[in-house]
């Protein structure tokens, strides 16, 4: 499902596709500034973003053979709740 077919969907629960942009974009919003300050952004049923570190470590380019060093970065991490993990079943 891409963004634009989850507007739809939601769209059908709003009065118009414009008000279900807004509140998908204003969700998504939400959860990027959350992540970025260092939250966890947990929704009960569904699951928990967060932010995970990575460790720095040497890598292999694999045209040259060449080692490279990755630095060290932070990404998100999102764990599904068991409501979730039950409705995939």
């Amino acid at each position: 499902m891409t963004k634009d077919e989850l507007i739809e969907a939601i769209a059908s629960h709003c009065d118009s596709k414009k008000q279900a942009s807004e509140v998908v974009n204003a969700v998504l919003d939400a959860i990027t500034k959350a992540l970025s300050k260092g939250d966890k952004v947990a929704l009960t049923g569904f699951g928990v973003f967060s932010i995970s570190n990575r460790a720095a470590r040497t890598g292999v380019n694999p045209r040259t053979g060449e080692k490279i060093k990755i630095a060290a970065t932070k990404v998100p991490k999102f764990k599904a709740g068991k409501a979730l993990k039950d409705a995939v079943k």
